[in-house]
């Protein structure tokens, strides 16, 4: 019998690969019963472990594309508070896909999706570079993703080269 949070941690790593997998599988492919399984995920999903289930799609082969860009952004720490209350202000307009506080140059990575560079750039010079504690912001454009969450995107073919030997 494994320890709990190993379990956890299996079940965990196994969701995150694919997270279509059936408490059934993941029992078989763990050699445990589905019960414990599924009571793990339960408790899992209760205590906000397993947030949600999601889907990684390649935008660049649908015809919605989107345009994505991450922002450095320099902050003022609030008193008392520091970069939590200025982090939520900006993770909460729906724009935003992410924000990280991070260390080194700057103090926040904010990840933002629009329809258009116009819509991502309104979304800097409207709402993001007002705010009071914002010192600065830096925007960098993705123009492509080839890897996301461990899923590379490209359709590689067998490499059709001679084979050269001395």
């Amino acid at each position: 019998m494994r320890p709990v949070e190993k379990l956890k941690t299996d079940i965990l790593e196994l969701l995150k690969e694919d997270a279509r997998r059936s408490p059934d599988l993941i029992a078989t492919m763990l050699d445990v019963p589905e019960a414990e399984v599924t009571q793990a995920i339960q408790e899992l999903e209760k205590d906000h472990v397993i947030v949600k289930y999601a889907t990684v799609v390649n935008w660049s082969k649908v015809s919605d594309e989107k345009v994505t860009a991450l922002i450095e952004v320099q902050i003022t720490p609030e008193r008392g508070r520091g970069f939590e209350g200025i982090a939520e202000r900006i993770y909460l307009y729906p724009e935003v896909k992410s924000v990280y506080l991070m260390s080194g140059a700057y103090d926040l990575l904010v990840e933002v999706e629009g329809k258009t560079l116009k819509d991502v750039a309104s979304f800097v010079s409207n709402k993001l570079s007002p705010i009071d504690a914002v010192l600065s912001t830096k925007t960098f454009f993705i123009l492509k993703k080839y890897k996301q969450d461990g899923i590379i995107f490209e359709d590689y073919e067998d490499d059709q080269r001679l084979l050269i030997s001395p």
